[in-house]
């Protein structure tokens, strides 16, 4: 109960340390879960964490099991993602619609393959788990890129695009980075180059009819006045719950697709109540990110932490990824937009990694680790670094 408690005082407490000193929400809840996490095995008599996200049935301590832990996480990421998709406008995109759509298409494959490469001559890891990384960094995450929205005076075009760009691309790095699992643990061949590819397509169809049908449907729920005041936010929870868990059984991953669909629809739709909506998703959302980044830093191991900072070889592909992949890629994708210049070079220089990078990251880092691939110990602790 104390854990339970304490996860939500302190994430809560880091959302408002990183509003009065105005920074993003990330930082300070990243460096409060380290500290209740790995860091704080330095400073306990018994070498325990303060906070064990996952339970140790040896030592009857921590809050979930592992499997129940990453399905909290994969329902609370559908929940942000919708969140996201509603503030999604179409009227918004007048002037940079084709850089946004180039940068969730061309610019993702440029991090996908420009990353994979240099994860695996820089840090010298095998193929299939260099490619594992850079599928989980070519988001930019929602999480991370509205706080900085909404501390920093942006101009329209860059703030539209930065926003359309960390939302829409989030499904996209979540379906490399299943397709790349699924390679790594089918061992490649003929018979995975037929399979990817009618993932893909699945998981593309599905997200998009499945999302495009409930937002329609809800709305109508709501127009149509099926749905008496006092339930309307808690309903509309339970329809994207319900929206995100058929999605996935239909088609594995292709959840956080059909909400951030579902998401944009509504936001285009003339809603009654719309406004109601959306402040209790933001307030939700919030509630969640908070909690997410702190269990998940939290769940990593002083070892892990170590493994990435002592290694110097981890710097110089970070700075790889800040100081050159993401300036090319930005630069290819906007050119020929109403972008300036100026624009474009600060849109090269904002591409932190949210919650979605940290949640799959926890999910099949782990998984990987415990089926015994080499180098996978390195994906959890890097893509929350990142």
């Amino acid at each position: 109960m104390i854990e339970l408690a304490g996860i939500i005082i302190l994430g809560i407490f880091s959302q408002w340390i990183a509003w009065k000193v105005r920074v993003p929400s990330i930082l300070p809840l990243i460096i409060s879960g380290l500290l209740v996490g790995p860091l704080s095995t330095l400073f306990t008599d018994t070498g325990e964490k303060l906070l064990n996200p996952i339970y140790d049935p040896g030592t009857g301590k921590g809050l979930f099991p592992g499997e129940y832990l990453f399905s909290f996480v994969s329902l609370a990421i559908g929940i942000i993602l919708f969140e996201g998709g509603l503030t999604l406008k179409r009227s918004e995109i007048k002037g940079v619609g084709p850089a946004i759509l180039k940068l969730v298409t061309l610019g993702s494959a440029i991090t996908f393959l420009g990353g994979g490469f240099a994860t695996h001559f820089i840090m010298q890891l095998n193929w299939p788990v260099s490619f594992m990384f850079s599928g989980l960094v070519v988001v930019t995450g929602p999480t991370v890129i509205a706080p900085i929205l909404r501390n920093l005076p942006l101009t329209r075009n860059v703030a539209t695009v930065l926003k359309w760009e960390s939302i829409l691309i989030d499904p996209i790095g979540a379906l490399l980075a299943v397709l790349v699992f699924e390679f790594i643990i089918s061992a490649g061949g003929v018979s995975f180059t037929s399979m990817a590819m009618i993932t893909f397509l699945r998981v593309i169809l599905v997200g998009m009819a499945l999302g495009a049908i409930a937002g329609w449907a809800l709305f109508q729920f709501i127009r149509r006045n099926w749905i008496p005041s006092y339930l309307l936010n808690v309903f509309t929870l339970a329809f994207v719950l319900g929206v995100f868990v058929m999605s996935n059984v239909v088609a594995e991953e292709s959840g956080l697709l059909s909400v951030v669909v579902m998401g944009t629809v509504m936001g285009n739709l003339d809603i009654p109540r719309f406004r109601e909506i959306l402040l209790f998703k933001e307030s939700l959302s919030v509630l969640l990110i908070s909690i997410l980044f702190i269990l998940l830093s939290a769940q990593i191991d002083l070892e892990e932490l170590l493994l990435v900072f002592s290694n110097w070889r981890s710097f110089v592909l970070f700075g790889f990824f800040i100081f050159a992949l993401r300036p090319i890629g930005v630069i290819i994708c906007t050119n020929g937009s109403d972008l300036k210049t100026a624009e474009k070079l600060f849109i090269s220089w904002v591409g932190p990694r949210g919650i979605v990078a940290a949640g799959i990251a926890s999910l099949f880092g782990a998984t990987l680790t415990r089926l015994g691939i080499e180098d996978a110990e390195y994906i959890t602790p890097w893509c929350s670094w990142s």
